[in-house]
């Protein structure tokens, strides 16, 4: 095979495999790609999760016995996805930070919510637990997007690992994307120097091309992110300029798409940041108020669990990490205090301006003996029809 042809035919395969600024959904019997955004504009809204990756995605036309006239065109919504690891139960600082975020978008958004299970096995030898338990966990984080108000019926729900082509094109972007792209990433910085060179495997460097690819896949216009996340949806930017400018129009691949009647439009779509008005509270660990509050910290004390009982987080925020300093007040270098707070005005509920400086006020006069009660009634308060929603839902298996 000629090196023209060879190129010719990687093209195809690219343009192919993403036409359309589109997701493509699993293989049915009649096609090996459909298009994910035609396939939701015509469907209108999507099925509720369900084990059948076919049936989630399913092709079936509608009745063409109608009579009635065929509706006029509406102009889609902006495509959102977002989503959580399925790493034992969802925390504190997963809800507020981004799946409480997830309703209020439903009005605005075509959006897609992904339990991104293959995320979760980054580090497979390490967190074996995680691999072995991984269903489950898998069936609880959709269980939690619908008690957070997520609808399937105006939604897309579905589980990362069914949707191969999240790995397949994976495997294209690494293939193009340059190694010190990769390791300039702050957080493969931060966790390749805290742990042993044994420990570090090629996932920990490679798992932002997965993100971007899960975010290009469905030509997803915005991505809900906080201020960790940034760089990899920088890097998602980057990776589809440098696809497009490589593979697309404007360049030498333009004269042989042109003679083959291949469109020569770019394949991928720059995503933005989607930030919430509220801001979504970014919430650090109980034992460190200057880390994140994280599923990897081997110290349960350090999170408070979306499911976790009343007397746990009584047990957890009487023991999580103070100061000395008297009154509870917001102060730079207050780390705990800070956090501490952050978590009270979050789950008091909606307060306007007037309110927040209320309960601000109110704190300032308070030992950390007076607050903490204060603190754990709020919280368990915020998370108990949550809970009981997580119930309902989890007990109907088949549903999930």
């Amino acid at each position: 095979m000629s090196q023209g042809l060879l190129n010719l035919v990687v093209l195809l395969a690219a343009v192919g495999f993403v036409k359309g600024l589109g997701a493509v959904a699993p293989s049915t019997a009649t096609s090996n790609y459909i298009m994910m955004r035609p396939l939701v504009h015509s469907l209108g809204r999507s099925r509720p999760l369900t084990s059948s990756v076919t049936s989630l995605f399913s092709t079936a036309s509608p009745s063409s016995s109608s009579a009635s006239p065929p509706a006029s065109p509406k102009k889609p919504l902006p495509s959102v996805l977002s989503g959580v690891q399925p790493t034992g139960s969802l925390h504190l600082g997963n809800w507020l930070g981004s799946v409480s975020l997830w309703p209020p978008l439903q009005d605005t958004h075509t959006c897609s919510f992904c339990v991104v299970d293959l995320h979760s096995i980054t580090n497979m030898p390490k967190n074996a637990e995680v691999v072995s338990t991984l269903r489950e966990n898998t069936l609880t984080a959709a269980a939690l997007y619908i008690a957070s108000g997520v609808d399937p019926e105006r939604s897309t729900v579905f589980v990362q690992s069914h949707v191969k082509q999240h790995a397949e094109l994976n495997w294209l972007l690494s293939c193009s994307t340059p190694l010190n792209w990769l390791e300039r990433m702050i957080q493969y910085k931060e966790k390749a120097q805290s742990a042993n060179a044994g420990d570090v495997g090629v996932g920990l460097l490679t798992y932002p091309v997965l993100m971007s690819s899960d975010i290009l896949l469905y030509g997803a216009e915005a991505v809900p992110v906080g201020e960790d996340q940034r760089q990899h949806l920088e890097l998602t930017r980057d990776l589809a300029r440098r696809f497009n400018d490589l593979y697309c129009s404007g360049n030498k691949w333009k004269k042989k798409a042109k003679s083959a009647g291949i469109p020569s439009y770019p394949v991928f779509r720059e995503p933005e940041a989607l930030i919430s008005a509220g801001g979504g509270a970014r919430v650090m660990s109980l034992t460190d108020g200057r880390r994140k509050m994280s599923k990897s910290d081997p110290s349960e004390l350090s999170r408070i669990n979306v499911l976790d009982s009343p007397d746990a987080v009584r047990d957890k925020i009487k023991r999580a990490k103070t100061d000395e300093v008297r009154g509870i007040y917001y102060e730079e270098g207050r780390h705990e205090a800070n956090n501490l707070l952050d978590i009270y005005l979050a789950c008091a509920g909606p307060v306007d301006d007037e309110g927040r400086e209320a309960l601000l006020e109110e704190a300032r006069g308070m030992s950390w003996g007076d607050f903490k009660p204060l603190l754990t009634d709020a919280v368990n308060s915020y998370l108990q029809p949550i809970q009981s929603r997580y119930e309902e839902v989890r007990g109907e298996e088949g549903y999930l």
